[in-house]
């Protein structure tokens, strides 16, 4: 079940967000071969959320999200003011990420809700009726 405390952003909204406001970052929280061979947005930052999330394992994902947040930020402001968006193949994994940044202190965090696949189609599909691609936006391989 969401968090309330999240928001949940579809695809298009998080473009409009990354593209208004430059202090926002697109973490993907996918593991590496996802986000490799199966694609990402432009300028994604890849911070794989761990596969069994522990105590540990959730506070090294945050530490290395605080990392790339303080090398990507510009505005020398404060990181956990700074807008983060959290992406996964469908949603879930990145609500949990999301979950954990908003608990460890950052304070506009979104969840990217259809995910860069999207939802399971009729057939079990990916990529058929949401998702970041789906929506024809920027994304690369490799």
């Amino acid at each position: 079940m969401p968090d309330k405390k999240i928001p949940e952003i579809t695809p298009l909204q998080a473009f409009e967000i990354l593209n208004s406001d430059k202090s926002s970052v697109l973490i993907d929280v996918r593991t590496v071969p996802e986000f490799e061979y199966v694609g990402h947005p432009v300028n994604a930052v890849n911070i794989p959320w761990p596969g069994a999330p522990s105590p540990e394992a959730v506070q090294d994902f945050v530490k290395k999200v605080r990392k790339n947040l303080q090398m990507l930020n510009n505005a020398g402001g404060p990181i956990e003011s700074l807008p983060v968006l959290a992406i996964c193949r469908s949603g879930r994994r990145s609500m949990d990420a999301a979950v954990a940044l908003t608990e460890s202190g950052f304070e506009k965090v979104f969840n990217v809700v259809e995910g860069f696949e999207g939802g399971l189609d009729r057939e079990r599909h990916r990529g058929t009726i949401n998702g970041w691609r789906y929506h024809g936006l920027p994304w690369e391989q490799g």
